[in-house]
């Protein structure tokens, strides 16, 4: 499985490659490309970012560290009506595995309100780094979209559509317990492909994100310290009428040490339209296979099936 991983892409988004104003177009291109190749090859890629500072990263960890240190009755305290929003804490599918969800964190109001409700003495610190870095990495999103638009030559009217697509996300934090000790690997997180337009995770230092490649074999990412992995999630599969692929992928949990990880998911509000362009429809070699639908009606179609080809039943032509 090791050697195999070498196929997913690791792409380099440093401030030196991409940050200074006056890169060329060529160069900006070029990684645009290999952005969308890896988006429609292996539905995600691995990502070193250094607009995000590494202090910031390393507080995060801190943070979702001492949240999830919290008394039990303290995280309970924190619930939505919305599915994969409140705590989650013993879940007998997935007993390994704690998380909160949060909608838009990157607003200094519910960044504020969820600190209160987790810290009533206050922790500005906390409230500060998960308002940040839901920011950086929501503002991440659209620079990735906007890479995939430009790489398909759309027009630019199609930004609208990354907007909308973007118009709403949600940060969760995750952690991992240790395995029973008669396990050698155990499933912390079971095989799925994410309803998202796009998700940029992040972990500590403990490996265990697997991802299923268009072969059929589970490929361990070998996520460099300090980078990030982007997933092409279910929406923008369909916007790009199947020339993006959502990736499958899990979580194997070995080992003696926990594992944490927190992630930005991108998804459109409830009342958007998914919708393929029609430069993307060519009756030949791609017809169309998505027709337009409404995304609160699929993720509320998703929740009450939990199909694994929700998209393609709901959604398909």
């Amino acid at each position: 499985m090791g050697s195999e991983s070498e196929m997913i892409p690791c792409l380099d988004f440093s401030i030196d490659e991409l940050g200074s104003e006056d890169i060329g177009r060529e160069k900006w291109e070029e990684l645009c490309k290999k952005v969308r190749e890896a988006c429609e090859s292996y539905g995600c890629f691995l990502l070193i970012y250094d607009k995000i500072p590494k202090g910031l990263c390393e507080d995060m960890f801190i943070g979702i560290k001492a949240l999830f240190d919290l008394p039990e009755e303290t995280k309970r305290k924190h619930t939505s009506p919305k599915p994969y929003r409140s705590y989650n804490g013993e879940c007998p599918v997935i007993p390994l595995c704690q998380s909160f969800g949060i909608d838009d964190a990157h607003l200094s109001d519910t960044a504020q309100a969820f600190t209160n409700l987790m810290w009533p003495q206050g922790h500005p610190v906390f409230c500060e780094t998960l308002k940040s870095m839901s920011s950086e990495m929501l503002e991440l999103s659209f620079l990735i979209m906007k890479m995939i638009l430009e790489s398909y030559d759309l027009p630019k009217q199609y930004t609208s559509d990354i907007e909308d697509m973007k118009s709403t996300s949600n940060f969760r934090m995750i952690k991992y317990k240790v395995p029973e000790s008669d396990k050698d690997c155990e499933a912390a997180l079971l095989p799925h492909t994410d309803k998202s337009a796009l998700t940029i995770l992040c972990q500590n230092e403990v490996q265990g994100l697997q991802v299923l490649t268009k072969t059929g074999k589970w490929v361990q990412l070998e996520i460099p310290q300090d980078g990030f992995v982007v997933f092409v999630g279910d929406i923008l599969k369909a916007w790009s009428n199947g020339r993006l692929h959502a990736a499958t992928h899990r979580v194997m949990m070995s080992g003696d040490q926990e594992r944490y990880s927190y992630g930005l998911f991108a998804v459109p509000k409830e009342e958007v339209k998914i919708e393929v362009p029609p430069e993307f429809v060519d009756e030949k070699m791609h017809p169309l296979r998505y027709r337009p639908f409404n995304y609160g009606e699929y993720f509320h179609y998703f929740v009450s099936t939990l199909k694994e080809n929700a998209l393609d039943v709901f959604a398909g032509v």
